[in-house]
């Protein structure tokens, strides 16, 4: 028995090591049962590796595409100037930096993906709810990238193969070729992801300068076909500078946060593999607003452009690209897509839902079969309709995502900085009956300041062109503040709420 009791494994404890940075006993037996599998567990700290570039890199690669490029060319579309734009797009990054850097600090800290962080504030069991609304938003952004990746594909192999492929019979409103270009396309993601998150790694660092490079060579060639720059940057604003564009500015201003809110909660994802805080933060803060605007910049510049050359602007760069007769520039550029969107759509789309839903079973669904999951969803939310048009594009899709998903970002900021000052228990983040159990594993208080919040933002919001009307009319004065309603609502309702009981794990 002597025997036995001594070579027995210890039960999982965790250490916190001079840098800050907190992980499971080494030698501990790791939390098992049937909130915990292998990729929910905490990253071990030799295993924190990716440095400033990595992060960097990754901003660039997810920030560098064909999504990033149509939101800022969208607003040149209904109506602003190049000024206007850029404008818009830049402070909306710096702000959606702010709870991004937040919501990131527990991942190099803690090593924990965003479901198992979420589990603090909303209970075990309860975080499968921002979850899998994260998800599901994720499943949806997959689809309209997926879509852009299928049609630079299409657009390709037609200036390869000629009309025969280009001008195929038509199913469903699209071409039949079309609709096998977006199904290798989907094929072709479903393999890299099945190689893990260190080829994720590796494909950011190479894609990041090839997407940027890409989009110089697309503002020189609409220079030239324009007769200089001066034309880009002589296209007036059809709002001016008064009420006209304050109008659309607060709408515009929160669909470009809403953009990146999905990132804001699921960083920490990729911050879990960081070396340090300092990594993560200096990787994000060089990495987000600094690219996003030069690629906003660049992208209304040959909006502007294609706006003095062709007498409208062309939003879409594949359909630009499309344009010219060059067979090699042609060739160039939507390669450059097709990398830009692979760098995003894996990075931000993918990993994340894949996640999300190994945590609403982690026993059954592994990261790889919760990939698999997101890739069929991304289908049938029928992205080509989601893009289609670019002010329900800006409008509608992310002005819906921002409100919903800002609403969980106040949550988790009030919970993890306001509340518990930082500090985790990791033994307790796995199991039934912990600090973080709640009733039943539920945790109302959040749940209720995520209704809340979530109706507020989201209420009053048109929904066109998916269907006409707003599901609650009274609150449309609201709905063009949606992400900023959502998070103030849901941070300042969970504390009043929390504030009501002196649990142990607030007395902790």
């Amino acid at each position: 028995m002597t025997d036995t009791a001594s070579t027995a494994t210890p039960p999982a404890t965790q250490v916190t090591l001079p840098d800050g940075r907190v992980e499971l006993a080494p030698g501990s037996a790791g939390p098992s049962g049937p909130y915990a599998n292998e990729d929910l567990l905490p990253v071990p700290v030799e295993r924190r590796t990716w440095t400033t570039y990595n992060f960097s890199a990754l901003w660039v690669g997810m920030a560098h595409n064909t999504a990033s490029w149509t939101l800022a060319s969208g607003l040149i579309a209904v109506g602003m100037d190049w000024k206007q734009a850029v404008l818009t797009i830049a402070l909306a990054n710096v702000i959606v930096l702010v709870p991004m850097l937040l919501t990131g600090h527990a991942g190099p800290k803690y090593g924990i993906p965003f479901p198992v962080f979420a589990r603090a504030s909303f209970g075990i069991r309860g975080a499968n709810l921002p979850a899998v609304v994260r998800a599901l938003v994720a499943c949806g952004w997959f689809g309209i990238q997926t879509w852009i990746g299928g049609e630079a594909i299409y657009f390709l192999a037609g200036k390869l193969i000629g009309a025969g492929w280009s001008d195929a019979a038509k199913v469903g409103g699209q071409a039949w070729t079309m609709w096998l270009s977006f199904a290798l396309f989907w094929a072709l993601q479903v393999v890299i992801i099945y190689r893990g998150m260190e080829t994720i790694r590796r494909f950011e660092n190479w894609a990041a300068p090839f997407v940027l490079v890409g989009a110089f060579v697309m503002l020189w060639w609409m220079s030239s076909r324009a007769g200089g720059l001066g034309p880009l940057f002589d296209q007036p604003s059809r709002l001016g500078w008064g009420a006209d564009f304050w109008k659309l500015f607060w709408p515009s201003l929160m669909g470009m946060i809403g953009f990146w809110s999905t990132l804001s909660l699921n960083i920490p994802d990729f911050t879990r593999y960081g070396r340090s805080q300092r990594a993560q933060t200096w990787g994000q803060a060089l990495g987000l607003p600094t690219t996003m605007t030069l690629f906003a910049f660049l992208s209304v510049l040959v909006t502007s452009g294609s706006q003095a050359v062709y007498g409208e602007p062309v939003w879409d760069p594949v359909q630009l690209a499309a344009k010219t007769d060059n067979t090699v520039g042609l060739l160039y550029a939507l390669v450059t897509v097709l990398v830009a969107t692979l760098s995003v759509n894996i990075a931000a789309n993918l990993v994340s839902p894949a996640f999300d839903f190994s945590n609403l079973a982690p026993r059954r669904i592994s990261f790889r079969t919760g990939a698999l999951a997101t890739c069929v969803l991304g289908v049938l939310i029928f992205p080509w309709k989601l893009y289609a048009d670019p002010q329900g594009y800006i409008f509608t899709w992310l002005g819906l995502v921002g409100g919903l998903l800002g609403t969980v970002a106040g949550i988790l900021i009030a919970d993890y900085w306001l509340l518990r000052r930082g500090r985790l228990d990791l033994v307790d983040l796995y199991r039934s009956g912990g600090r973080y159990w709640y009733r039943g594993g539920w945790n109302w208080r959040a749940v209720a300041a995520f209704v809340t919040g979530g109706v507020l933002a989201v209420g009053g919001a048109s929904l066109r062109p998916l269907v006409d009307g707003r599901p609650i009319p009274a609150l449309e004065p609201l709905a063009d503040y949606g992400w900023a309603v959502g998070l103030g609502t849901s941070l300042v309702l969970y504390l009043l709420l929390m504030a009501t009981r002196r649990s142990r794990e607030t007395a902790a």
